[in-house]
């Protein structure tokens, strides 16, 4: 099997949890990072970062994405004396939009592609990628594109993708906040009610429903009891937002660990919306429309 000395990649941004999904439900968004991975004869590695975290990411091979590549490249045997990364970013840094998935999926995809790969193996795409993040809901819909279900099964993550309906966009209010999503995990009770337990299930449930089926119930699926309440003494601004946008009939969730707030809608007039979400949102979120993304991660190799 013959290796390629250069890949190139690309991944979208994601949005976890969408409410009550949480560490579950997934959804891709057409705002995508692009990188170039190619492998040097000497110099060491180096890491040329253009868009969002170029002003604050590694340059060298402490960058996520060199250092989880190096990694598996050296678990499969395959030599690598130096590495050159080029990265075009749009994804924003630690907002709840899947970055880090992002970053991983990527350095895991152009490692299948250098040790030879003809075709991504999506499922070990997966399950490696949720190994290194913790949890397996930004990278499966980095990974499969449209809204995901991931699960475990076996001591193994997996996850299906299902198309959502027809005209079902999102709007990502991004704030100037950074989140940790470590940080706001511990915030989390280690035990929930009965009765909060059901609401999630049958609002996780309701989620897929109208994400794929009837649009018409977004508004009221996006709730939850189980960890976006517990999360809001370190993104009140953000929560806040999120109870404006209900209380003004829109589906809007804390995406992933936030900070960023995700708006759900299957509106013909899409500027009238947008309008809407803006105002209520203010200057103190960026607004950025947003299609479902149905491909998930690609990758080219290159001679």
């Amino acid at each position: 099997m013959s290796r390629s000395a250069a890949v190139t990649v690309r991944v979208p941004a994601t949005s976890a949890n969408l409410g009550a999904g949480f560490d579950t439900l997934g959804l891709a968004l057409e705002l995508y990072d692009t990188v170039t991975v190619r492998i040097g004869r000497r110099g060491g590695d180096v890491a040329n970062v253009r868009g969002e975290g170029a002003d604050t990411l590694p340059r060298d091979g402490s960058h996520l994405i060199i250092s989880t590549l190096r990694r598996g490249l050296a678990a499969r045997g395959v030599d690598a004396p130096a590495l050159r990364l080029s990265a075009r970013n749009r994804i924003p840094q630690a907002r709840g939009l899947g970055s880090s998935a992002a970053a991983v999926v990527a350095a895991l995809a152009a490692e299948q592609v250098l040790a030879g790969a003809r075709r991504l193996d999506r499922a070990a795409l997966i399950d490696a990628a949720a190994r290194i993040e913790g949890h397996a809901d930004n990278v499966a819909a980095c990974v499969l594109g449209g809204l995901t279900i991931a699960w475990h099964q076996s001591d193994a993550a997996r996850a299906t993708s299902l198309r959502c309906a027809r005209g079902v966009a999102a709007i990502a209010l991004v704030p100037q906040a950074r989140s940790a999503t470590a940080r706001t995990r511990k915030l989390l009770p280690a035990d929930v009610s009965h009765a909060d337990a059901a609401f999630t299930a049958a609002h996780s449930a309701l989620t897929v429903a109208a994400l794929t089926r009837s649009p018409e119930l977004l508004p009221s699926a996006l709730d939850d009891r189980i960890h976006e309440p517990y999360r809001r003494r370190a993104m009140r601004p953000s929560c806040d937002l999120v109870d404006r946008l209900r209380d003004a009939g829109f589906a809007a969730a804390i995406s992933g660990g936030g900070s960023s707030v995700i708006v759900l809608h299957n509106e013909k007039s899409h500027t009238s919306i947008r309008r809407e979400v803006a105002r209520l949102a203010g200057d103190a979120f960026h607004m950025i429309p947003l299609a479902i993304s149905t491909s998930g991660v690609t990758a080219t190799a290159h001679a």
